[in-house]
């Protein structure tokens, strides 16, 4: 199972980056057929950034060589995966760090694991799950208290009132994921707008920055960078230590700190759950809004299900398995909208795909923006149509990408509760309205997000 998949493609540069230094051996690609460098020192990066991201180039490179194809970041080859096909094909042993994680740990200047070799690998990464899905389970009713203050506010507005999906739903995303990992100091939003700050400072350098070079070569941007994420480590220190001194047990951070983590691998975890968290968290929610508010029938065969499970009642955590179709609904949404679309890994052993051979510790990238749409595994691919799920072939194939199933890492499972939470909350209130003329256009860099400001409308529905 490919269960790096789904959260790798957010830092696939940086992985890039780190294999190029650790392992400079493997020059070929064994024959796959691919494109030729560009330039000498950097490969195809200037083709990359032609391409404007790293999906669009790896549609252009499967459209003419098919699905399993090769590149060159920098003096070394790249191989690329783009069909299911060939990812089932595709094994790689080595399942004791995640790929998000480390690649995200890499670009920050932190260490994988407790190290101490793969054992404590995968104990720190059981720490970081359970510390997740705890926090979860004590504060369910926060998540559903900061969602209902929004659709209040919604609901308040005037039904013209044209509603900005981006600013609305990446400061829940940022309050719920701060208060849900650092406790009640997040309560005020003082600290939460300057926490944002930092946030957005890191989060806007990671991926084209290092990918197009752009960072290195401006000084201040670089000292911009480092101040943002030497301030925001300084915040994460300081909440780790006044939580432990309180002995608190009831937010993400408060678990960490009941482990043998050292107070620096708490701050690194806090510092991976507060970034992920947050951008993954918002960008599910604004694109199943937006899905949802252009299509009426989805609109309302959602609200029958959650009346027929929940009635008037407000969620709770024991009913979302039993909401089938607003699953599917965000399943189709990370489809349609490509959430993640790529991943990478690096590759332990020697490999074979189709009559390829890929050599140990070539990188490998899984192109999933590419497959996610391709017509022989998704009819109508890009149509937003939440049935697809129902099929055992559509959920094999997505559940083998790595974004359902045991597999899926948690940023997305903390991502789907705080979704469907709103779903839930909203549509049986609510219906939701595209604006007229507004053109959508995605920046599929890191993960897909609207170019622009994304505005609906909504009016009120009529209580039965």
């Amino acid at each position: 199972m490919l269960d790096f998949a789904i959260f790798a493609v957010t830092f696939v540069i940086i992985l890039v980056g780190a294999v190029l230094y650790l392992y400079p051996s493997s020059r070929r690609a064994s024959g796959i057929p691919g494109l030729n460098p560009t330039d000498e020192k950097d490969g195809n990066l200037q083709d990359i950034v032609s391409r404007g991201s790293l999906h669009e180039f790896l549609v252009s490179l499967h459209l003419r060589f098919g699905s399993v194809a090769s590149f060159w970041f920098g003096g070394r080859p790249v191989v690329s995966l783009g069909s299911v096909l060939q990812l089932q094909q595709h094994i790689n042993p080595n399942h004791s760090t995640d790929s998000f994680e480390t690649m995200l740990k890499s670009l920050l200047g932190y260490q994988s694991g407790t190290g101490g070799g793969a054992t404590e690998s995968v104990i720190r990464k059981k720490v970081y799950e359970s510390a997740i899905n705890n926090t979860v389970e004590k504060n369910f009713p926060l998540v559903l208290k900061l969602v209902e203050e929004l659709v209040g506010k919604w609901t308040s507005a005037p039904e013209a009132q044209h509603t900005p999906l981006c600013a609305h739903l990446l400061g829940l995303a940022m309050k719920t994921v701060t208060q849900l990992a650092l406790g009640e100091t997040f309560r005020d939003d003082s600290e939460v707008l300057s926490f944002r700050k930092n946030h957005d400072a890191i989060w806007s350098e990671i991926g084209k920055g290092y990918l197009d070079g752009s960072l290195e070569k401006s000084s201040s941007r670089k000292a911009h960078y480092e101040k943002a994420l030497s301030e925001m480590q300084s915040v994460l220190l300081s909440v780790a230590k006044d939580r432990k001194a309180q002995r608190k047990q009831t937010v993400f951070v408060d678990a960490l700190l009941q482990s043998s983590l050292t107070e620096r691998q708490i701050m690194e975890d806090c510092m991976v759950f507060t970034l992920a968290g947050s951008v993954i968290t918002a960008n599910l929610c604004i694109w199943a809004l937006h899905f949802l508010s252009t299509s009426v029938d989805v609109q309302d065969k959602l609200c029958q299900e959650l009346e027929q499970v929940l009635g008037s009642d407000p969620i709770s955590l024991d009913k979302i398995p039993e909401l089938r179709y607003c699953q599917q609904v965000l399943n189709e949404t990370v489809r349609t909208a490509k959430l993640t679309p790529v991943a990478a890994r690096l590759q332990e052993v020697e490999g074979k795909v189709d009559q390829h051979v890929i050599p140990k510790e070539t990188l490998v990238i899984y192109a999933l923006g590419v497959v996610l749409q391709d017509s022989d595994t998704w009819s109508t691919p890009y149509r937003f149509d939440p049935d697809r799920f129902e099929e055992e072939s559509a959920r094999k194939s997505f559940c083998l990408l790595g974004f359902s199933g045991n597999q899926t890492c948690p940023e997305l499972r903390f991502a789907y509760t705080v979704a469907t939470v709103l779903l839930s909350t909203l549509v049986r209130q609510l219906k939701l309205h595209p604006l007229k003329g507004q053109v959508m256009e995605v920046r599929s860099e890191l993960v897909s997000t609207p170019k622009e400001e994304t505005w609906i409308t909504v009016s009120r529905r009529k209580q039965k």
